[in-house]
């Protein structure tokens, strides 16, 4: 297999910015005694930056559409490396605001450009270079925890900045030599609205299954790294357990779509939430290495429907492809970071174990929404290379 040059640095660009998007959360078993963070605060600092790096994917696309500059893709990497990274020199809960919601806009800056230039570039092999890319930024984002903590651990805490430096010396390649839309020709988008007449309600069905997933998933990795360290862990391992965490839920999704090719989507999403309950429930009933087993395979279980569910929102709307991908990823993920400040009030009030039971039991009106998805035909199967394309505004 022979990968083209674009395709290699827009993928380690993906790898890149999303190592940066997982870092916060491993980053607060370090900074919460110092800065005295609440469960509260630090939901809202999580709920800043999923905000800032997804729910606004949808206008960073449409301005790099209209701009047709590759300052979206290249400066991406710098500004979300050198803010997330800084995080460790924050002085107060003010500037970790800042530093976050600063952050996650070079997340957000790059995926639309990024996922849309790997799509025009790709000549023979589209599926497999969008595969190639959407994997990148999944190792980089399940890696992310373990890399700052090795960072801060060889570096200490308030020398975190130099975890900037592979996003800085990456943005300076692709200022330079990095591929840029003005090689491509132009096209105009159909309308938003043109593109959503008639399909809204199993649209919006499909968009509360994808919220409602991002919600449990960010709600655990977003406190996962804590509940370890107060069960008796080193921060470094806790970091590891979210690692594990992040990497079976984001490797999962070409099962979910290979499942999808034989038995249909609708089935495989009911499934997914139908076998994750029991298993976030043996997560809590469990402690060590076991706990961990379980809360992994629950993680995969749960998040291999997201390409399935994007393609399924793609097949309502294929002359909007990409605009369905950006709301159904970006947006929803940015939805789901709105409920996070929630969530750390419910872990202030109720304690970890009660947290995570409730976000567990969303799972079960996930369950009843699926039901009410139109039933797919025979021929509307075989959604394994859709859904390596879609997932182009992954997180």
């Amino acid at each position: 297999m022979r990968c083209s040059r674009p395709l290699l640095l827009l993928s380690s660009g993906h790898f890149c910015v999303d190592l940066y998007s997982s870092m916060f959360a491993a980053f607060l078993p370090f900074i919460q005694d110092r800065l005295s963070i609440s469960l509260s605060e630090a939901g809202l600092l999580a709920g800043v930056l999923v905000f800032s790096t997804s729910l606004l994917q949808p206008l960073y696309g449409l301005a790099a559409d209209r701009m047709r500059s590759k300052a979206f893709v290249a400066l991406g990497p710098a500004i979300a490396a050198v803010f997330i990274s800084c995080v460790g020199l924050a002085p107060g809960f003010r500037t970790l605001l800042i530093l976050l919601a600063l952050g996650g806009a070079g997340v957000a800056a790059y995926h639309p450009q990024a996922a849309a230039l790997t799509h025009e570039f790709s000549r023979k092999n589209h599926a497999l270079d969008m595969s190639i890319f959407v994997t990148a930024g999944t190792i980089g984002f399940s890696l992310g925890p373990i890399y700052i903590s090795a960072v801060v651990g060889r570096f200490g805490l308030e020398q975190s900045y130099w975890a900037a430096v592979p996003g800085v010396l990456l943005t300076l390649f692709l200022l330079f030599r990095g591929p840029s839309p003005r090689d491509l020709p132009s096209s105009e988008p159909a309308p938003l609205r043109d593109q959503l007449r008639g399909f809204v309600r199993p649209l919006a069905i499909l968009y509360a299954l994808v919220v409602i997933r991002s919600t449990i998933s960010v709600g655990f990795s977003s406190f996962l790294p804590l509940f370890y360290t107060q069960q008796g862990y080193s921060p470094a391992t806790a970091n590891q357990f979210l690692a594990v965490f992040l990497f079976a839920g984001g490797s999962a999704g070409l099962v979910g779509g290979v499942l999808a090719d034989r038995f249909g989507g609708k089935v495989i999403t009911a499934f997914s939430y139908l076998s994750s309950l029991p298993l976030f429930v043996g997560f809590l009933a469990t402690d060590g290495g076991l706990s961990v087993a379980f809360l992994a395979l629950a993680s995969g279980l749960l998040m291999f429907t997201g390409p399935v569910n994007i393609v399924m929102a793609q097949k309502l709307v294929p002359r909007g492809s990409s605009t369905v991908a950006a709301l159904m990823m970006g947006f929803a993920w940015g939805t789901a970071g709105l409920f996070v400040p929630l969530v750390g009030v419910l872990f202030e009030a109720l304690g970890f174990t009660w947290t995570f039971a409730i976000l567990s039991l969303l799972t079960v009106p996930g369950l009843a929404l699926t039901l009410l998805l139109p039933a797919e035909s025979r021929d509307e199967r075989g959604a394994v290379s859709a859904a390596v394309k879609v997932e182009t505004s992954f997180r």
